[in-house]
């Protein structure tokens, strides 16, 4: 049974790491087919189905598995339970990397306006020109908080002030507000100060392209410092569920001791305090160090 269970366990973990890769490949190379094909469109459902489902569901089956083997709801209540904080978790990754993509763009944009004027061209021109060149247009657009398609409110308002001859430093202060944007203030100072001044322009956006460069290299340096910090307390959260497999191995009934006594349910509530609060603390650390 504890065979099955981890094998079941490993085979949702690599079917659900496919899924997108399956989705790409099912979007670039399958040919459309018509509304009357049962076959394609019930496959179709199901992959849609498949992918809509969120890794934050397992602890949800998780529960279920370990419930079903201990004969006890409260692992299924747990994984209910977890099901919200891992969603949150989720989010917050997804945050942080779309942060990531947008201090990117930035500095890509800064690179760009920067060559189109050494290359002679005036600033508003230069930033339409940087702004919607096919090459870095996702950059671009994830730089002014819009979407790859350039329908984003943020960059239409940059291009806009950019055409007609707008506040555009205002604007860039506005699509600022985007998290992970925030250098646009700096190009929003670099313009205000070439326009009003006449200072050099290119000169300003090389070096503020250069301090945000230094500051995400920084930033990804200090990451894998702390990726040994990460890996241990994730290992450290991890041996309980080793020392149950190791248990039921031995033919401890590991299960049966902690959902059915009353000393088991006792150090089970204990332990899952004590491990929710050195997890809380590990990460703690981690983002302060990260702050």
């Amino acid at each position: 049974m504890w065979t099955a269970a981890v094998c079941a366990g490993g085979a949702a973990c690599l079917l659900g790491g496919k899924d997108r890769t399956a989705q790409r490949v099912r979007a670039v190379l399958a040919p459309d087919a018509p509304e009357g094909a049962g076959g394609w469109s019930w496959r179709r459902a199901v992959a849609a189905g498949r992918g809509r489902v969120r890794h934050e569901w397992w602890c949800l089956a998780a529960g279920a598995v370990v419930g079903l083997l201990g004969a006890s709801l409260l692992p299924l209540v747990a994984g209910a339970a977890g099901v919200p904080l891992a969603g949150r978790a989720r989010r917050a990754r997804d945050a942080r990397r779309e942060r990531e993509r947008r201090g990117a763009a930035v500095i890509a944009l800064c690179g760009a306006l920067a060559g189109e004027v050494r290359a002679g061209r005036q600033p508003g021109e230069a930033l339409r020109l940087a702004l919607g060149v096919a090459g870095s247009r996702e950059r671009a657009a994830g730089a002014c908080g819009g979407s790859a398609d350039g329908a984003g409110a943020g960059r239409s308002a940059v291009l806009a002030a950019a055409r007609f001859g707008g506040d555009v430093p205002g604007a860039l202060g506005e699509a600022a507000r985007e998290p992970g944007a925030e250098g646009l203030l700096g190009l929003a100072a670099c313009w205000r100060v070439a326009v009003d001044r006449g200072a050099g322009l290119a000169t300003g956006l090389e070096r503020l392209e250069g301090a945000l460069r230094a500051e995400r290299d920084q930033r990804a340096d200090l990451r894998a410092q702390l990726a040994g910090a990460r890996s241990t307390a994730v290992m450290l959260a991890g041996l309980p569920v080793l020392g149950l497999l190791m248990g039921g191995a031995l033919g401890a009934e590991p299960l049966r001791v902690l959902l059915h006594t009353g000393a088991g349910l006792g150090c089970l509530a204990v332990g899952g305090v004590l491990e929710g609060v050195g997890a809380w603390w590990a990460l703690r650390i981690v983002r302060r160090a990260e702050g």
